[in-house]
């Protein structure tokens, strides 16, 4: 009898020249942009809110959380809802590619340096094929402290 390998089923986004992943149970949709509504005194990276659905979502740029250089959107620019400590957020990513199945198995801890990514929003690499996939810790992307401040946007 065979052991039965552990899966876990992510998002493939794009962020400048690395792809990201995010587990799929964590993810509502994904969206192409649309307009959003600018909420004052908020941090730089919020975008502002849209209405989905009857849900007001913040709207977080990634590359800009993450201190990537700002971009022109185009049309595969794409908002991903996610949940993160309970609350919904879109994100602002390049491009949202594959849904693929990773063994946990082959999951590796973060190197000390990934690019240009802060370490502590990484979970793991994978490497598949020839290409390497980073595994975003979701609730390190949003602290409890900026999520205690989207709850008190006012729309």
């Amino acid at each position: 009898m065979t052991e039965e390998k552990s899966l876990v089923k992510v998002i493939v986004f794009q962020l400048q020249d690395e792809e990201y992943t995010i587990p799929v149970d964590r993810v509502g949709s994904i969206e192409r942009m649309m307009p959003f509504t600018r909420v004052p005194r908020t941090a730089t990276f919020v975008k502002g809110v849209i209405n989905l659905r009857g849900v007001v979502t913040p709207i977080i740029d990634l590359r800009e959380r993450f201190g990537l250089e700002a971009v022109e959107n185009t049309e595969q620019t794409r908002i991903i809802t996610v949940t993160i400590n309970g609350m919904d957020v879109g994100l602002i990513v390049d491009a949202a590619n594959d849904v693929l199945d990773i063994q946990e198995d082959s999951i590796e801890p973060p190197p000390e340096v990934v690019g240009t990514v802060e370490a502590e929003y990484i979970q793991g690499v994978v490497k598949l094929d020839q290409r390497l996939f980073i595994l975003l810790n979701m609730s390190k992307v949003l602290s409890g402290d900026d999520v205690k401040q989207l709850q008190e946007i006012d729309v």
